[in-house]
């Protein structure tokens, strides 16, 4: 009966903005393919997105739009606000799938990417205080390795990077740690996948680590592959809060998935990808957006109590 409860409760934690998608390639003040995977951020009193957007060869650059709601009325930069170098062996095919994190000793935002490389996709990070200007930090870790995101504050001196390597063929969440954000080590796996589950075959970070008095909130997609292809769903997970590579907590259920039809039909199928959240306390409210179907950008909201309670539910971890 509680695992029934369980699954009731992740069931019922996120629904869908009745305005969805937010945003599409027809927003846009220039020609695009596609517009998702967008990272999220609060800045002067605006909810503010950074949005992976494919161009027509194929190649995704990042541009930024503003709200004040978080919902509507958006405002999109006129031209891309984030773009690779294609003359660098870093960024030789464009950047994607940005996270956002806001570094209070620094005083920044850190922006970490995937740029596509001459050797594969490596994770990149970029420094900046308005979106408007960034510095360029370069790629943290070798290929391949995608889905990335730094915690906000420092564990013993440390930086630390949850991010998605391939290892062995294998696709599980590590951990590392870093000094000076350039030299990391002490690399960790952190999240696996599941034989038999709903996250068998991959596991990525969704949106940044969220912090809360319980642990660290962490929102992750799974894949399952099948004959039609690959379902992205979303799962949760807590970890603690003063040793993030500890897992206190994992739920055995996705708490979100593809129904809507603009979740399942799209440039690939069954997609919901989030990859930026707006944490609003004062109304324990938390905006999870995604992108669907790789086709376009799309809103959930959910309790942040409710959140916590599906999560302190679930089994816990054995260290």
């Amino acid at each position: 009966m509680a695992e029934l409860a369980r699954q009731e409760k992740a069931n019922e934690l996120f629904k869908r903005y009745h305005g969805n998608p937010i945003l599409s390639g027809a927003d846009w003040p220039y020609p695009t393919n596609a517009v998702f995977n967008p990272a999220a951020a609060k800045l002067n009193n605006e909810t503010l997105l950074l949005v992976r957007v494919e161009d027509m060869r194929g190649f995704s650059h990042l541009t930024v739009a503003r709200s004040a709601d978080g919902f509507t009325n958006w405002e999109i930069d006129p031209k891309p606000t984030l773009e690779a170098d294609q003359s660098s062996r870093e960024e030789r095919w464009g950047l994607e799938d940005p996270r956002i994190i806001w570094l209070e000793e620094q005083k920044q935002f850190a922006v970490t990417y995937v740029s596509f490389s001459e050797g594969g996709p490596v994770v990149s990070l970029a420094i900046t205080k308005n979106f408007r200007t960034f510095a360029h930090l370069g790629a943290l870790l070798p290929p391949e390795d995608k889905d990335a995101c730094m915690f906000p504050r420092r564990f013993n001196g440390r930086f630390a990077l949850i991010h998605r390597p391939i290892v062995r063929g294998e696709a599980h969440m590590w951990i590392s740690f870093s000094p000076d954000l350039k030299h990391w080590g002490d690399h960790r796996p952190l999240i696996m996948t599941r034989t038999a589950y709903w996250d068998c075959h991959r596991v990525g970070l969704a949106c940044q680590p969220i912090e809360t008095p319980e642990g660290w909130m962490i929102f992750y997609h799974g894949v399952r592959t099948t004959t039609a292809g690959g379902i992205y769903r979303v799962g949760m997970a807590l970890l603690d809060l003063d040793s993030p590579w500890k897992v206190l907590r994992r739920g055995d259920e996705w708490v979100l998935g593809p129904k809507a039809p603009y979740e399942r039909i799209g440039d690939v199928s069954d997609v919901v990808f989030p990859s930026g959240a707006t944490v609003h306390k004062e109304t324990d409210q938390l905006n999870l957006y995604y992108g669907a179907a790789d086709s376009t950008v799309a809103v959930a909201t959910a309790s942040l109590s409710a959140c916590m309670d599906y999560l302190m539910s679930c089994p816990g971890v054995a260290s």
